[in-house]
């Protein structure tokens, strides 16, 4: 498939955080990625659990936006470089008032540890 056939820019984003992390009730994460094909916001490759980059290998989806507030870059985990690619649904990163790392209330102390 083409970059483009792997982009829905119709499609909104699952919610405000990792979907596997909320379910999780450990589950915490440093940044979020978006998936451009159906919305999946998982998180980063520095997060503990890595969900963007599991979507990526559970689903075939390859493309993902940075979901970060101020950050518009895509990423195409087949070709392994930065892609170009239309604005998305909104919402087009989490809440600005989220904090990084986060949730808030699941960070343990050493977390800075638990990072890849």
């Amino acid at each position: 498939m083409s970059a483009e056939q792997m982009i829905n820019p119709d499609v909104p984003p699952s919610g405000p955080g990792c979907v596997e992390c909320l379910e999780s009730p450990s589950g915490w994460w440093l940044h979020l990625r978006r998936c451009a094909a159906c919305g999946h916001v998982g998180c980063c490759d520095s997060s503990p659990s890595q969900h963007a980059s599991h979507h990526v290998r559970d689903v075939g989806h390859t493309i993902i936006q940075s979901y970060e507030p101020g950050e518009e870059w895509f990423y195409d985990y087949t070709t392994e470089q930065f892609t170009q690619g239309p604005e998305l649904a909104p919402p087009t990163s989490h809440p600005a008032d989220q904090p990084v790392p986060a949730p808030a209330d699941r960070i343990p102390a050493d977390w800075q540890e638990m990072l890849h």
